[in-house]
């Protein structure tokens, strides 16, 4: 039997990919040398969640992204017998490779094991003929890239980026700690809820370096369709040679986030992998805003040895309709300034020895991240326009569900990389 034939079962649990009996390790519990958490806000993952596998409970509102090469094409959906707005995924398992079908399983049994807010929660998946429906919270906010598109295009202010990752970093060391590496750390795999909870997303990418009840120290398995992550990949990971790689490449990717969150931009985006290894081979470590990682920008910002925060403005006016910005408070200064614990963050993490690199569990701890625990749980909030109920997007509600006659288009867009 293919893994095609165990994903279509026609509106049914699939439960050919979760695990008949849970592992007796600790992947259910939270890290014991993890900071503290500090008062994060409530979240809807809280609650008990959907898990109707009834295609005709969900009403699709609008298309607002893609993912997984292309293969998935992500909803806005609402719940109808509970009003719940949701998000689904839905990915056309007859258009999917063994091997992509292989890395699709992967992430679903992966992520059916794993209970932490700062994780992204399946709700329930199921099939509707050869089409895989995966149902997850609505994230109000979209994603990290979304955010810089829409409202930062010359990157964000120290405050926001210190909360989003943070986020991200907690999300990270759980996974580090339950043995898996989620080599797809960027922008667009980072969610922001509408009450401000930061999540980790692209499980589809994720490597346990547990087999068969022993954690291998190091990993050979270069990424299946990584093409569109290269350049947040660690040097170890694109060399791929003797010495392989393992959960500090993570880390790596993290350092890259910063610059991207910092800068509006990708850095390497648009470099041949030869030439991006060559550079990111290079030494010392980049800083947040240096140009050479730039090579398409024109980067006019500036560091600050003062350590004060440039922040953005005072006040900010979000049309709720349209998502028009009328207020300087949203847009980035042309001239902006990064304390030395930002720097000095990102640049530990781009060390290219990465047994240089801090674990996941040591940066949370870093100095950059220190105000998180005075800082209240409305602080992200307080950085971002009122969140929208219902995200603008060019496609016109699609509902009730219909099986498209035809493959999804060859346009993605990589701020929904859900």
């Amino acid at each position: 039997m293919s893994l095609l034939d165990c994903f279509c079962t026609s509106r049914t649990q699939v439960e050919s990919l979760r695990s008949e009996k849970q592992s007796g390790s600790s992947i259910h519990q939270y890290p014991v040398d993890e900071p503290p958490l500090c008062r994060f806000p409530p979240s809807a993952r809280a609650s008990e969640g959907i898990h109707s596998t009834h295609v005709s409970h969900y009403e699709l509102q609008v298309e607002i992204g893609r993912g997984f090469d292309n293969l998935t094409s992500v909803h806005l959906a609402r719940h109808t017998p509970t009003g719940t707005l949701v998000t689904i995924k839905i990915t056309n398992l007859e258009n999917c490779t063994e091997e992509r079908l292989k890395a699709l399983q992967k992430g679903l049994i992966l992520s059916h094991f794993f209970r932490h807010p700062n994780i992204t929660t399946y709700w329930t998946v199921f099939t509707v003929g050869s089409w895989l429906w995966v149902i997850s919270p609505f994230m109000a906010y979209g994603s990290a890239r979304h955010l810089l598109k829409t409202y930062f295009p010359e990157g964000m202010s120290e405050t926001l980026i210190r909360n989003i990752l943070f986020g991200a970093v907690r999300g990270l060391n759980y996974l580090h700690q339950n043995g898996c590496i989620h080599r797809s750390i960027k922008a667009s795999h980072i969610l922001i809820s509408g009450d401000g909870l930061v999540t980790l997303s692209g499980l589809s990418h994720l490597h346990s370096l547990i087999k068969h009840g022993q954690r291998h120290r190091a990993v050979f398995d270069f990424p299946q369709f990584s093409t569109s992550v290269q350049p947040w990949l660690s040097p170890e990971l694109l060399r791929q040679d003797l010495h392989g790689y393992n959960v500090k490449s993570d880390i790596y990717s993290v350092g890259i986030t910063a610059c991207e969150l910092a800068s509006g931009q990708v850095p390497f985006q648009d470099m041949h992998r030869t030439q991006m290894l060559l550079q990111k081979l290079k030494g010392p470590p980049y800083s947040p805003l240096d140009v050479s990682i730039f090579p398409q920008s024109d980067s006019r910002m500036r560091s600050s040895r003062s350590g004060v925060d440039s922040g953005i403005g005072e006040s900010v006016l979000v049309s709720s309709g349209t998502h028009t910005v009328n207020s300087d408070r949203l847009h980035t200064p042309a001239s902006k300034t990064f304390s030395p614990a930002f720097f000095s963050l990102v640049q530990l993490c781009l060390q290219q020895d990465p047994e240089k690199r801090p674990s996941a569990s040591s940066l949370l701890s870093h100095v950059f991240f220190k105000q998180m625990k005075e800082e209240s749980q409305d602080s992200i909030l307080s950085l971002l326009p009122p969140a929208s109920a219902k995200p603008s997007a060019a496609l016109p509600p699609v509902l009730p569900w219909t099986e498209p006659e035809c493959a999804f288009p060859d346009e993605k867009d990589s701020d929904w990389e859900f």
